[in-house]
């Protein structure tokens, strides 16, 4: 059975920040789920124009990012606090981002779709939409991905809604993931990947490919 895609419990929207009340609120999180949207996949030319948050009770706020604008410090504190898990799908691209435009550093990370990929090996689909729709019986509408998201003021309701979805269903795929990497006892291997994206994610910023070929 499909779950309908329902409101999530909050929904905020911030231009440039969160204030010092949700950094308060979020601080006690144990694991947050995060996403972002940019202009395209090239870091340094793309920028990035919304970051997307979800907490364990289902509240989602987005963010804003002003063209030009190269801090969030309230986020900072947040994405860096050692004791909040970060959870992404493909963190490899997100974390670039953040890096290269708000100089902010993530960490600890865990990503969905390496953990897809480690753990879902019987299956050669690890899209976003795929994993959320086999670990949380959810499916996403993927259709708003390839729009204009620098149109920072006039996000439409229908963008809006598509990049809290993105978010809203991480954390249990995660947990789902999680377990599965456990009870096959790959968990370990999953933890040191997710130690390696941010040097894979400062490669793609300096722009070396390839360099473990031979």
């Amino acid at each position: 059975m499909t779950k309908k895609l329902d409101e999530p419990a909050t929904f905020k929207v911030f231009d440039k920040d969160i204030d010092n009340e949700t950094e308060i609120a979020l601080s006690a999180s144990l694991a947050l789920a995060v996403d972002t949207e940019a202009m395209g996949l090239i870091h340094g030319r793309d920028r990035l124009c919304l970051i997307q948050i979800c907490d364990e009770f289902d509240n989602v706020i987005c963010i804003r990012i002003e063209r030009n604008q190269y801090s969030a410090p309230h986020l900072k504190t947040i994405l860096e606090k050692k004791t909040i898990e970060k959870v992404f799908h493909f963190a490899r691209f997100d974390v670039a981002a953040l890096a290269s435009n708000l100089n902010i550093e993530v960490n600890p990370i865990f990503c969905t779709k390496i953990a897809s990929k480690i753990g879902r090996t019987y299956s050669p689909r690890h899209g976003l939409k795929e994993v959320i729709m086999e670990t949380v019986g959810v499916e996403l509408d993927k259709q708003a991905q390839s729009s204009d998201w620098g149109t920072v003021g006039d996000l439409t309701q229908k963008q809006l809604i598509y990049a809290a979805n993105d978010v809203r269903y991480l954390l249990g795929a995660k947990h789902k993931l999680e377990k599965m990497l456990k009870r096959e006892e790959r968990w370990e291997l999953a933890k040191k990947c997710f130690e390696c994206i941010p040097v894979l994610s400062e490669l793609d910023r300096r722009r070396f490919t390839n360099i473990f070929d031979h």
